[in-house]
């Protein structure tokens, strides 16, 4: 019915009477509805009662606004928006909100079902989304999406003693070397990048809208300001926050990367992360025990330790495939042209001893359900 809807008077007066309204599922922290509003087909979600829930609306508000902008502006220029092309939405439009009901009413979308080679599209939008993100922070300052978009934080001394005990467990000891530069790997993730991003937070299949006019993202909560290259990582290091976990053959992966560097190029004019910058940012989620288990278990435990004792299922893949798809790509990606030339034959060597003593940790899914 649509007085279940938590609509208030203002928002019914400027948008109009809901008809049509059906309840969709969605993640316990919220509740979410399809509707029309005066014939609109909108989206309604509110985030319910809960810890960190005003902190997780004022985030995914301030985000959907400065993505929003980025999309109706063109690129910046002494000429203004003619001067380049117009960047395409990523997020869909926000129509209204009531803050003090956590509640927002975006546009309806079409999601159309992905087809072979979805993460060309999907990076071209991650890095549309990344770029939305001004160059000059400062320009946030005071801002509503500067007071609630937080600053994105890497993996800590203590995630790099859990991976490091892991691997002893496993009979392989760390090197000479390889703790100096794995501690050197977190100053560097910790460091101020020298162009923010507008991180999503959890860009993941299902976060994805594929629509007619290109791929948009949804769900904001957890968005912050920080490196791209976090993000950009998600391809190759197999979408570590998500119950969707895959990797993309070769080809398409490359392809894929190529067109978020275009993509980061002509909205920033400046380079997207370097080969080192990603070899970091893979290594950086390899360390995450928590980047192995859903969002509401993380910082329960130590998720690395039990991979140990025991496997388990998340979504497309379990724990045990999940890192050792991860270990395999730091080697591939961690050689001398790197500063983590030892960190990455010691996960070559790592992945080897994983095959043997798991014998049953395949690679991941080419492709989502």
């Amino acid at each position: 019915m649509w007085s279940s809807l938590p609509l208030g008077e203002r928002l019914r007066a400027e948008l109009g009477p809901p008809r049509k309204a059906r309840r969709l599922v969605s993640s316990p922290r919220s509740r979410v509805w399809r509707a029309e509003l005066s014939g609109r087909p909108v989206v309604v979600k509110q985030l319910v009662d809960s810890p960190g829930a005003d902190d997780r609306f004022a985030r995914e508000t301030a985000a959907l606004a400065l993505a929003g902008l980025a999309g109706l502006a063109g690129l910046a220029g002494p000429a203004g928006p003619a001067a380049g092309p117009v960047r395409r939405r990523v997020v869909p439009a926000v129509l209204g909100s009531d803050p003090a009901a956590r509640l927002l009413v975006l546009e309806r979308l079409e999601d159309r079902t992905p087809g072979p080679g979805w993460q060309i599209d999907y990076a071209t939008a991650l890095a549309g989304l990344h770029a939305s993100a001004p160059a000059d922070l400062d320009d946030l300052a005071g801002t509503a999406a500067g007071t609630a978009l937080p600053a994105w934080t890497g993996p800590t001394g203590r995630d790099l003693g859990c991976f490091l005990a892991l691997a002893r467990t496993l009979d392989v000891p760390a090197p000479p070397g390889l703790r100096a530069e794995a501690e050197a790997l977190l100053d560097r993730l910790s460091a101020t990048p020298a162009r923010h991003a507008l991180l999503h937070g959890d860009p993941c299949p299902g976060n994805d809208l594929h629509t007619a006019d290109g791929v948009r993202f949804v769900d904001f909560e957890q968005a912050s300001l920080g490196p791209g290259a976090a993000e950009f990582a998600y391809l190759r290091i197999g979408f570590p926050t998500c119950w969707c976990s895959t990797a993309p053959p070769a080809e398409i992966l490359d392809e894929a990367e190529a067109a978020y560097r275009t993509a980061w190029r002509a909205a920033t004019g400046t380079e997207a992360a370097t080969a080192a910058e990603l070899a970091d940012a893979c290594a950086g989620w390899l360390l995450r025990g928590d980047a192995l288990v859903p969002k509401a278990e993380r910082g329960t435990a130590d998720h690395l330790a039990r991979l140990s004792h025991r496997d388990w299922t998340w979504g497309t893949a379990t724990a045990r495939r999940r890192l050792l798809h991860r270990v395999r790509a730091v080697a591939a990606l961690a050689d001398a042209d790197t500063a983590l030339p030892v960190f990455g034959r010691f996960c070559a060597t790592l992945a080897a001893r994983i095959r043997t003593a798991w014998p049953a940790a395949g690679p991941l899914p080419a492709e989502r359900p």
